[in-house]
């Protein structure tokens, strides 16, 4: 009997000591409290497997592995609404098309996505790709792959012609009639079909293209390119499937449209309207304003044959516009939750966002709680993320200085935890 109590005492105590190595303590110097809009000096975060544990005044002394974060500030992990993981922009992006099989767009992918996640998002929405996003998504859940959890659309949904139709630019033998499986549709039904597709092939929410776009080698970047019936049918199949619906949309007749059936969020919204900003405020429509994107594309828009014609000429207004509208529906009273379409602009500096929307009227504590608390609510995740909360998975990220009072500090991330890992630790 006594052998048996020594054995369960020896358990008993390798237990609670990876239980205690388990535990980490985190000091900082400032911590962002975005549920409340405040800044709280000398703080400390315990973390347990996952999860945070304990968020106390003062440096605590407890067990386990204690990180010094007292002369940095830490933040929930961020969060990017809009990105591509499969691509990055470059003079050789369209030729890419026919020498890239996805088996290189997946190991690219895999080097972009663990890019973003040492840049502090933890969590983004991937809209548009080849499917290699579902699977990429698939192998950062299964620990295959570093990166930020990946809610994905898949592949987006157009029309025939429209901004996603992957046939759009090619020469007449090497064009086919996309449909629904390659996320081309033309009627409610094909709509439909769609929809159920992407659910059968894993993704857990749906994008549209419902205008023209910048970079897709066709004329306009703003017409309408869906129908009311087809935005509705869209909409309400991925309300079955609980997936929310996300609009790429530059021009105003094709926003109005995709607010008025129901979608969550207007992507880019460039030549958004007054209009369309009441609607977007009167439906609760989150705006995901990707100023990052404009700007770089309108930057290289300028250097000859980065881009096509067709491309630059559209490219070259944008960057411009888009922080006009941005503080034009800030002022409105717009829900802002922060993208950049980075893949558009270089992974890893999708933290240049932040300076884009502070320069154009948001001040820094709504910035960063349109990358954090915001677009917590608009995945659905608030139970989980989006602030530093006991309970709340442990998705921690620390930057130099005071980004509440230079938002430039947000590009300086120096610690990032993901689920109770530690991925960066450079203080």
């Amino acid at each position: 009997m006594n052998h048996y109590k020594k054995l369960l005492v020896l358990f008993l105590l390798s237990l609670s000591q990876q239980v205690a190595a388990q535990q980490i303590t985190i000091h900082a110097g400032r911590l962002i409290d975005v549920a409340n809009s405040t800044v709280k000096d000398e703080m400390t975060v315990i973390v347990e497997g996952n999860r945070i544990v304990a968020v106390e005044e003062g440096y605590l002394d407890t067990d386990g592995r204690v990180i010094d974060l007292r002369s940095h500030t830490l933040l929930p992990g961020l969060m990017d609404m809009h990105v591509h993981l499969e691509f990055e922009s470059s003079p050789s992006a369209y030729l890419e098309r026919f020498t890239l099989n996805k088996e290189d767009l997946a190991f690219r992918a895999a080097v972009y996505s663990e890019r973003t996640l040492m840049a502090g998002f933890t969590t983004v929405r991937d809209l548009g790709g080849s499917g290699v996003n579902i699977s990429l998504s698939k192998a950062i859940e299964q620990g295959w792959a570093k990166g930020p959890r990946v809610h994905t659309s898949g592949k987006s949904i157009a029309t025939t012609g429209g901004h996603a139709d992957p046939s759009n630019g090619l020469r007449s033998d090497l064009t086919f009639d996309a449909g629904p499986a390659a996320g081309v549709i033309n009627g409610p039904e094909e709509a439909v079909k769609a929809v159920r597709y992407r659910y059968k092939q894993g993704a857990n929410l749906i994008k549209i293209t419902a205008t023209g776009g910048v970079l897709s080698l066709a004329s306009s970047g703003q017409n309408p390119q869906f129908t009311m019936e087809e935005i509705e049918a869209i909409v309400n199949t991925a309300n079955d499937y609980n997936m929310h619906v996300a609009a790429h949309a530059h021009g105003a007749e094709g926003m109005k449209r995709a607010v008025l059936a129901g979608v969550t969020s207007i992507e880019h919204g460039t030549f958004m309207t007054k209009e369309v900003m009441d609607l977007m405020v009167e439906n609760g429509t989150y705006y995901v304003p990707t100023i990052a994107a404009g700007m770089f594309v309108s930057e290289k828009a300028r250097v000859p044959g980065y881009y096509p014609e067709v491309v630059a000429t559209k490219a070259l207004e944008v960057g411009q516009v888009m922080k006009s509208t941005f503080e034009s529906a800030y002022k409105k009273g717009v829900k802002i939750a922060f993208g950049t379409d980075t893949g558009v602009s270089p992974h890893g500096e999708n933290a240049k966002e932040f300076i884009y929307m502070v320069d154009n009227g948001m001040p820094p504590m709504e910035a960063i709680r349109s990358a954090t608390w915001v677009t917590a609510e608009l995945l659905g995740v608030t139970e989980q993320l989006g602030s530093i909360e006991v309970g709340k998975l442990a998705d921690l990220v620390a930057v130099t200085g005071d980004p509440v009072r230079d938002i430039n500090n947000m590009l300086q991330v120096i610690f990032v935890m993901k689920d109770g890992v530690i991925y960066k630790d450079q203080p």
